[in-house]
């Protein structure tokens, strides 16, 4: 692989056919185009991938991209013209300040939002409901406008201190200048040869500055009946999904702490040993993808719960983002703790699991804890207020 000097500072960095997904272990950058694989929903995904790479002749034996949240939605992915490592990407480092004056809008209300809950919770637990939800994830977004370009080498560098997350940069499709990018922690499946690993998070908390009350947050995480129960339905639904395919499926660790920056999660590693080393990532990932982790379960009827309450289209939020090979091996992440960029623009996105029980003021505290981390990258705070850090 050659080694790239990293264009992410570059004034024209927004404006470039780049992708980048930075995992704590390992980092690919790809730039430019060669094709693009004929877009169709996940169903289509493995088919149109065998296709690409029986009569592709010429560059990377690779395509990069992401999915969207909703499995009918069409994907977008691309045969980069080269690939490469970055140097010295771990340090990071700000370009430019970029600081200028912004215009913050929350869309719904932070009360909107609690009421949309509020909603959630009574249609889980209505008896004359024809099928039962047990959980939906619902989300809110902020809409950011800026007075001056928005320096996505900037916020790539500072959403890069934190080693725990992949940092990731997609192109999103018929917007040259539009971006996804993000600081995920969830692992969605990687799959190389005949091992298969997932890594779901759901059950979040808040973390503190004070060492005491993190460690205390994260017990009292731990010890929760609420969130216990809304992790398992996320593990054992991956559990059951990939089952059927494996010689053997296990979580090793069992369920843990997965610490961020700015967050606590319940984990669970789950690593499955395939029965046939050649099942394709893709019909794994379409299996999966959207986990209860960000749309609930039953798949079907929560996702219509979630477009009910919601009220606009998560595009490629709550997707994925990651790779795939022409051995149709691949690494995918889910596309949480993220922003779509585009010139002066941006959009956040969080969202907070919902199940039978749960408080919509707590929920809706969670999805501004879960904002924090791009926030931050922006150097803003949630009323669009510069943080003191990044004060000039």
């Amino acid at each position: 692989m050659t080694d790239l000097v990293s264009p992410l500072a570059a004034p024209g960095f927004q404006n470039a056919h780049t992708f980048l997904l930075s995992a704590p272990e390992h980092e690919l950058e790809a730039h430019g185009v060669i094709r693009t694989l004929p877009r169709g929903a996940a169903d289509s995904l493995s088919d149109r991938v065998s296709e690409f790479f029986q009569t592709a002749s010429d560059g990377p034996a690779l395509l990069v991209g992401a999915v969207p949240f909703a499995s009918s939605d069409e994907d977008y992915l691309f045969q980069p013209a080269r690939i490469g490592r970055l140097l010295g990407a771990k340090s990071g480092g700000d370009a430019a300040s970029g600081s200028g004056r912004w215009m913050l809008r929350a869309c719904p209300s932070a009360a909107d939002y609690a009421e949309s809950v509020a909603r959630c919770v009574a249609a889980l637990t209505d008896p004359a409901a024809a099928t039962q939800v047990t959980k939906a994830v619902l989300s809110r977004s902020l809409e950011l406008q800026s007075d001056s370009a928005i320096p996505v080498g900037q916020v790539i560098n500072r959403l890069r201190r934190d080693s725990s997350v992949t940092v990731f940069r997609t192109p999103l499709p018929a917007k040259a200048a539009t971006a996804l990018v993000g600081a995920t922690p969830e692992l969605l499946l990687s799959k190389k040869a005949e091992l298969a690993v997932s890594y779901p998070l759901a059950g979040s908390a808040r973390r503190s500055s004070d060492p005491s009350a993190d460690r205390q947050a994260a017990r009292d995480l731990l010890a929760s009946e609420k969130d216990q129960r809304e992790h398992r339905i996320t593990r054992e639904m991956i559990f059951d999904t990939l089952g059927p395919y494996s010689i053997e499926i296990t979580a090793p660790e069992g369920t843990t702490i997965r610490s961020t920056a700015t967050m606590h999660h319940l984990g669970t590693r789950i690593v499955a040993r395939l029965k046939d080393r050649a099942t394709p990532v893709a019909d794994l990932l379409s299996l999966l993808h959207p986990t209860p982790a960000v749309c609930g379960l039953p798949r079907r009827e929560a996702a219509d719960l979630i477009s009910r309450l919601e009220g606009y289209d998560r595009g490629f939020y709550a997707g994925a983002v990651g790779w795939i090979d022409d051995q149709q091996d691949g690494e995918w992440y889910v596309s949480i703790r993220c922003a779509e960029i585009s010139e002066r623009r941006a959009r956040f996105f969080a969202g907070a699991g919902i199940v039978p029980g749960s408080d919509p003021v707590k929920e809706t505290e969670e999805t501004s804890a879960k904002f924090t981390a791009m926030l931050t990258a922006f150097g803003i705070d949630e009323q669009g207020r510069p943080l003191q850090e990044f004060a000039a």
